[in-house]
C-alpha cells in the first residue's frame, strides 16, 4: 500500500511539473514500441500506426480527447485499418485508479464503450459526493454486478499491476503528464484537435 501511494504521488506530481505551452508539448524522438498480451487494443493489429493512449480517466483533457478528437479517429484511421489505438491507465489519483480497476474488469469489445462512457460522464461520476457509488451505477450500465464491481474496485493486485504499466511508461517513453499519445514510438503530449493530430498521422505514415 505505501509504495502504491508513492508512485501514485510521483506520477501526479510529474504531471504537474510537465512544461506545457498552450496545451502543446514537444514530440520525442521515436523509440521502439512493445505490445504487452493485456493490452487493451482497438483497430487491427497489422495497421501501419500503432498509437499508444496514457489517460487518467478522472482527467478532463482527457475526456477532452476522447470526447471531441478520438471519434473521428475511430471513423477514419481506425475504422480503415490506417492505425491501432492501445489504451493504457495512466492514474494521477485514487480514483482514478480504482476507475481504472473497474474498467479492467469489462472485457472484451466493451472495454472501449465503457472507457467512453467514464469519460463522458466524468463530471457526474468523478466528482459526485460519492465518487465511487456513481462509479457503480456506471459499472452497471456496462453490465457489471454489484458483486463483481465490489471485487474489481479493491483488487489491490490489479491496481499494483496498472500503477507498474504506468511506471513502465514513464522510464520508457517518459510520459509526465495526460493525455499523452505515443505515435509509432513518438511522443506527443495534450488534448489536441482531430486537425492537428490527423496532419501528425499523415506525417508519420508517410515516414517523417
Amino acid at each position: 500500500m505505501k509504495r502504491r501511494q508513492i508512485l501514485l504521488s510521483s506520477l501526479a506530481i510529474a504531471a504537474l511539473a510537465t512544461p506545457l505551452v498552450g496545451g502543446i508539448a514537444r514530440p520525442a524522438q521515436a523509440q521502439s514500441v512493445e505490445i504487452f498480451p493485456d493490452d487493451r487494443i482497438l483497430g487491427a493489429a497489422e495497421a501501419p500506426l500503432t498509437i499508444i493512449e496514457y489517460s487518467s480517466l478522472t482527467c478532463p483533457h482527457c475526456a477532452a480527447l476522447h470526447k471531441e478528437a478520438l471519434p473521428r479517429i475511430k471513423e477514419t484511421w481506425i475504422a480503415e485499418g490506417r492505425a491501432r489505438l492501445v489504451y493504457r491507465h495512466y492514474p494521477l489519483d485514487g480514483l482514478a485508479l480504482r476507475a481504472a480497476a473497474v474498467a479492467n474488469c469489462i472485457e472484451g469489445e466493451r472495454f472501449f464503450p465503457f472507457v467512453d462512457l467514464l469519460f463522458e460522464n466524468q463530471q457526474r461520476w468523478a466528482r459526485a459526493a460519492d465518487p465511487v457509488q456513481a462509479l457503480g451505477q456506471m459499472a452497471r450500465l456496462a453490465g457489471l454486478s454489484q458483486g463483481r464491481f465490489d471485487a474489481c474496485v479493491s483488487d489491490e493486485a490489479e491496481m499494483d499491476k496498472i500503477l507498474r504499466r504506468a511506471e513502465h511508461g514513464g522510464k520508457t517513453f517518459n510520459v509526465e503528464s495526460t493525455p499523452t499519445l505515443i505515435v509509432n514510438g513518438r511522443k506527443f503530449e495534450g488534448a489536441r484537435s482531430f486537425e492537428e493530430l490527423d496532419k501528425i498521422f499523415t506525417k508519420i505514415a508517410a515516414g517523417s
